[in-house]
């Protein structure tokens, strides 16, 4: 049964009659799911219906498991050069549609088009890395580690993986795994974000017409029964999320109890420490960049700015003006720069962290609380909105918004800033911007972050390099693509030879 490939049905407007059900990715062919219950994608901007998406579970979960475990022996044995073939139709296919899929993702999600380009290229630059598997799955070898005996270290796959993915990236994050697990010669499973379907789902139509082994791309749907039935089921060897913290480590601990390996991407409060020698236009600009950009859904916003000493006065009128010339409103609209959120739910959860900031006594130099964009009445829009006099005990500054908000806060000294970052449970990035070689080093030297920006705000790694960040931000051992993702997805094997 296939898919329907009108790609204006899915990036479009969808009327009562367009609107389409979801369908299984499942042994090479779609099909319908085994769900009685289902959920419904809109459009953030305009709350228009877009599709229908199956809200599967173990059922689900369970077939696309058996396809991939039919598939693993033989995609196991075909030669990593063979394999990365596969991979160098899918970039052609995704160069060739990269438009059309950043239309679809702004349209499920609501970031504007710049930003869902951006992210498709992100999503391409992950297969990039991973058609190198011939040389970066490589392993090692040494003679005479002994008279007369040598030892070598291989590298293997290890079976069935699976992703379940998150709604702000929808669809860059699944190809932090997927084109690395399968060039490594797993099979895999991706579930992608109930909310964002769509983009994942003409991506594995484009995978399909690479024409992949059946079983070794599977794609199913569901909420938090389809994310039990991938944590619990005995036939995954091991699992990639990203999301919330609490999430994360549910995720975490609950598969690793089931011996799966797990890479648990949680949450952030990342902040950008300004000093008093940085060129603070720049930075004031590049802060604000960094926490409206996507809305403030990314784990990578910077959404506290922390100035040192006077650098905190400066900053404040600077950024407000900044925050003041962003343009809220439909993503595909030409001039727009930030979109609406994610879901109606997802504004007022929103708007409940500024009411408790008001509540605790930081300053709303900036309210985004009332505005409506006129030729979208129904979107799910809010404003930039700045707190200053943002203290570190302050929920505002503790909790990950995840929207449109920006914290102020000051520190006396470089030494308190960086007690400030230090204390925060979370730790995924972080910067700083200076013109002093000596606080940048320090910095990077003594904070937790993992991903770490100098005069950037963005501490984005490129797919070469690692991606994931420390304490309650991440658990498990190995983060996100570069190098890593080959230790997650295999295996070494250490052989010791003798020959008499």
């Amino acid at each position: 049964m296939s898919a329907p490939r009108d790609a204006a049905t899915l990036s479009g407007p969808a009327t009562s009659t367009s609107v389409r059900t979801l369908q299984l990715y499942v042994g090479g062919k779609w099909m319908d799911s085994s769900a009685t219950t289902f959920g419904e994608v809109h459009n953030p901007a305009k709350h228009e219906l877009l599709a229908r998406v199956p809200m599967g579970g173990a059922a689900d979960l369970d077939r696309a498991v058996k396809a991939a475990t039919k598939a693993y022996p033989a995609w196991r044995a075909t030669p990593p050069v063979n394999r990365v073939r596969f991979l160098f139709k899918f970039k052609d296919l995704l160069e060739k549609h990269h438009e059309e899929i950043a239309r679809i993702c702004t349209t499920e999600h609501g970031k504007t088009l710049d930003e869902s380009r951006n992210s498709v290229r992100r999503a391409i630059d992950n297969v990039d890395v991973a058609i190198a598997i011939p040389t970066t799955m490589q392993g090692r070898a040494l003679e005479d580690i002994a008279t007369g005996i040598d030892c070598y270290t291989y590298r293997q796959p290890l079976g069935v993986f699976a992703a379940i993915t998150p709604f702000n990236f929808p669809a860059m994050v699944p190809m932090w795994f997927l084109p690395h697990a399968i060039a490594c010669g797993n099979t895999f499973i991706v579930k992608p974000s109930e909310r964002v379907p769509l983009s994942q789902q003409r991506i594995f139509e484009l995978l399909h017409d690479c024409g992949l082994p059946e079983g070794v791309v599977n794609l199913v749907h569901g909420g938090k029964d389809a994310v039990d039935a991938i944590l619990d089921h005995p036939g995954i060897a091991g699992v990639s999320f990203v999301g919330s913290s609490p999430v994360a480590h549910y995720v975490y601990k609950r598969a690793a109890e089931k011996g799966k390996r797990v890479q648990a991407l949680g949450g952030a409060k990342n902040f950008v420490l300004v000093m008093p020698d940085a060129d603070m236009d720049r930075a004031a600009q590049v802060s604000t960049e960094s926490c409206f950009g996507c809305a403030g859904e990314r784990c990578l916003a910077n959404s506290v700015v922390l100035g040192v000493g006077n650098a905190y006065d400066v900053l404040v009128e600077k950024l407000v003006a900044e925050a003041k010339r962003i343009r809220v409103g439909d993503g595909l609209e030409p001039g727009v720069t930030m979109g609406p959120v994610i879901s109606q739910a997802h504004r007022q959860k929103v708007l409940g962290y500024i009411e408790k900031g008001v509540a605790e006594g930081a300053k709303l130099a900036l309210d985004g609380r009332h505005y409506t964009d006129p030729r979208n009445p129904g979107g799910y829009y809010l404003g930039p909105s700045v707190f200053t006099d943002v203290k570190p005990d302050m929920v505002i500054a503790r909790e990950e918004i995840f929207g449109p908000v920006l914290c102020v806060m000051k520190a006396n000294t470089f030494d308190e800033a960086v007690e400030i970052v230090t204390r925060h449970e979370l730790g995924n990035a972080s910067s700083i911007f200076t013109s002093s070689g000596k606080h940048a080093r320090e910095y990077r030297y003594r904070v937790e972050p993992s991903m770490l920006g100098v005069n950037i705000g963005v501490a984005a790694p490129m797919a070469f390099f690692p991606f994931g960040g420390s304490k309650q931000s991440f658990f498990g051992d190995i983060k996100a693509h570069g190098t890593d993702a080959v230790d997650f997805y295999t295996d070494k094997k250490v052989s010791i030879v003798r020959w008499f």
